[in-house]
């Protein structure tokens, strides 16, 4: 299944059960935990499935022996031995009548007896909801694609889900669920590929499954390669985290702790990587039941008349760099208030500033949590840096690098993730895997050029059926008579148009034809690996993106031409003398297909075009493949020059300012787009505003 139907997918089944909700009254927190559970009651029915039929194959097969199967064989496969009761088709097919809540309870009771890390963790809440409500919920899950769908994909959807509900402010504010770009900047970063892995504020566990993703990524099995440990004080939130993991095959040991005053498992300082996004700010906590902790090197950041720690920030970050290992790495989010304060939190900083293990620090803009609205920074120690670079830090404000996703909220797109781990690589002189990223870029540049010619032939097509029933519809009432003449000339000026607007058009897709197969043979079957040749080769593609983007323009516009040119048709063909040269349904029809087809074949030209984009982001800012100071976005700084900014850890108080740009790359379509989902957001918050008033009216008039 392909990225492109997976996200419709997801947004498909979110509306559909959105909307179950909205309809029963029930909030959003009381809604949250339930749905988990039926997406992840679907997986585990899902991976039973697939490995009951693999071991009944290699039974047939000879490779293991026949008997009876066992819990321990579906372990081994990382799948739970399910009773018929806990399997999702079982519970479809219960009778009419039948109390769903209770068996959905029974269902998980028994993947709890089966599977201990699961033990007392299942959402058991459905018997407040009502028998219609649920069967509607579950048969949400039990589309086609469903059935057969990898735990990747159940991965997506489970963590797609824990997404929206933060954004709805469910369980704790949303609190539980960090963005999923800014995990994975913080794992390219710290590459967490061995040993021991920590979060002390684990929340729903998106830094372990994005650990994962990125140890299956590079070959390695995530099982036989890292422990994952956890600690969080919410016991919901901790459910949520194990569901995450089970859903994504995963295990981890999570504990209940509040760790401001618990250290609950024994990893002090034998971390090899210690990854969290805890709560920002925190300003109640008691200083006297702290100020002896063996976490605390640096000691305490400042206490209040009232015995409080007066900002719970650098408890956090002396907590974090104390659990690592005499290598280990970590990876954090932080208020940006923490990476300037002063007074007592200035002398903790300083004190670790001192130790040569802050590595990397990233500025974030506002805008990418889904509860909160500040900046952050994304802090990154490192006790295992080499001599050579123990006096540097490598600040990158990455400020003004963000993806608009929905008129409050930004993240960053895969490659603009990509593109600031690049720098990390350079700052570590890792120059063959800055080149490695750009020969990838043009590969994927080659592969969607590649498809793009393919992606106009139902352009062309369609555009050429539309332009002959127009012209046929010209010709044949060209000497009707009673019609009026007005409107045919009218249509005949629009056909007109279209037809010299397309002959431009093939003129320009011709050249570009050309221009794109001349690339593709010089560079598809052997992408570029040194700066140079990644260099000819960008320039190379430097005046076909100039076409593409000329090209998608006049496909636009040869759309719009054709949409007006067929609206006067049916207003000449409203005339029975006309209306007998015209088929209308017909036409419609067409026009319809010609927006698909200029949807698709835009897209994938601006595909192409995006991935030359990449690369002449990365070579335009560091032309020699190696790490220079690029104003405005990133500088490696010596700890005498955070001495001198009074220790403070801001990006961009030592980047400087961008010189002014002129963005050419300015997308006029993704600004529409862009109003378009601020309106239909707009329109949405009306319409759950007006309901809740009339409801409340309702329920006062009653």
């Amino acid at each position: 299944m392909s990225l492109e139907n997976i996200a419709q997918m997801e947004s498909t089944l979110w509306e559909a059960a959105d909307q179950l909700r909205a309809n029963s009254k029930l909030t959003s927190s009381e809604y949250c935990m339930p749905v988990l559970g039926v997406i992840f009651l679907r997986h585990a029915t899902n991976r039973y499935d697939a490995a009951k039929r693999a071991m009944e194959a290699d039974q047939a097969a000879g490779k293991i022996p026949k008997r009876a199967l066992v819990k321990a064989d579906f372990l081994k496969r990382r799948a739970l031995m399910l009773p018929d009761k806990a399997r999702y088709d079982e519970l479809l097919k219960l009778p009419k009548g039948t109390d769903l809540g209770r068996a959905l309870i029974d269902a998980m009771e028994a993947i709890e007896d089966q599977f201990d890390p699961l033990k007392g963790q299942l959402p058991k809440e459905y018997d407040r909801f009502e028998s219609g409500l649920l069967e509607d919920l579950l048969r949400i899950f039990e589309r086609d694609e469903l059935r057969t769908a990898s735990g990747d994909v159940f991965g997506r959807i489970y963590e797609y889900f824990l997404m929206k509900f933060a954004m709805q402010g469910a369980q704790d504010n949303g609190e539980f669920f960090t963005p999923p770009s800014l995990v994975q900047t913080i794992v390219n970063v710290i590459e967490p590929n061995h040993g021991t892995v920590f979060d002390p504020a684990c929340g729903s566990g998106g830094m372990f499954v994005q650990s994962s993703h990125f140890i299956e990524q590079h070959g390695q099995d995530t099982s036989k390669t890292v422990t994952f440990y956890g600690q969080e004080k919410t016991a919901t939130t901790i459910r949520l985290a194990k569901m995450n993991l089970a859903v994504h095959g995963l295990e981890g040991d999570i504990r209940e702790a509040n760790t401001f005053y618990e250290d609950v498992h024994p990893i002090f300082g034998k971390c090899d990587f210690v990854m969290a996004n805890p709560p920002f700010n925190v300003d109640m906590v008691d200083a006297e039941k702290v100020k002896d902790d063996r976490r605390l090197p640096f000691g305490l950041p400042g206490v209040n008349k009232g015995k409080k720690v007066s900002n719970g920030n650098f408890l956090w970050i002396s907590y974090f760099h104390s659990y690592l290992g005499p290598n280990g790495r970590a990876g954090f989010v932080m208020s940006s208030q923490a990476s300037s304060a002063g007074h007592g939190e200035a002398e903790v900083r300083r004190k670790l500033v001192e130790t040569g293990d802050v590595d990397v620090m990233i500025g974030i803009r506002s805008n990418f949590f889904y509860t909160r609205t500040v900046p952050c920074e994304l802090w990154h120690l490192d006790k295992g840096k080499p001599k050579d670079r123990r006096d540097q830090v490598l600040m990158i404000d990455a400020r003004h690098v963000f993806r608009k996703v929905t008129r409050k909220i930004f993240d960053f797109s895969p490659e603009q993730s990509a593109n600031l781990t690049a720098i990390v690589w350079l700052y570590r002189g890792q120059q063959e895997r800055f080149l490695d990223l750009v020969s990838r870029y043009c590969k994927r540049l080659c592969v969607e050029a590649a498809k793009a010619t393919t992606t106009l032939e139902p352009f062309e097509s369609t555009r050429t059926s539309v332009l002959e029933q127009l012209s046929a519809l010209v010709k044949a009432t060209a000497k009707v008579k009673g019609i009026p003449e007005g409107g045919l000339a009218a249509l005949a000026a629009a056909v007109a148009e279209i037809a010299d607007s397309a002959k431009a058009y093939e003129g320009d897709l011709g050249v570009l034809v050309k221009e794109l197969h001349a690339f593709l043979k010089k560079y598809d079957s052997s992408p570029p690996a040194t700066n140079k040749a990644q260099n000819g080769a960008r320039q190379a593609f430097d005046p076909i993106a100039e076409r593409i983007k000329g090209l998608t323009k006049q496909i636009d516009l040869l759309y719009k031409l054709n949409t007006r040119a067929a609206q006067l048709a049916a207003e000449v063909a409203v005339h029975p003398s006309a209306a007998i040269h015209l088929d209308r349904r017909a036409l419609n029809k067409r026009v319809k297909e010609l927006d698909d087809a200029r949807r698709r074949a835009s897209d994938q030209l601006k595909s192409a075009a995006n991935f030359h984009r990449q690369i002449a982001w990365l070579q335009d800012r560091f032309p020699t493949a190696e790490m220079v100071h690029v104003p405005g976005l990133c500088k490696v700084v010596t700890c005498k020059d955070i001495e001198k900014a009074d220790w403070s850890l801001t990006p961009g108080r030592y980047v400087g300012v961008a010189p002014p740009e002129v963005d050419d790359d300015f997308d006029f379509d993704q600004a529409i787009k862009d109003i378009h989902i601020e309106l239909a957001e707009l329109n949405a918050e009306a319409a759950t505003l007006a309901a809740t008033i009339q409801s409340n009216f309702e329920e006062f008039g009653a």
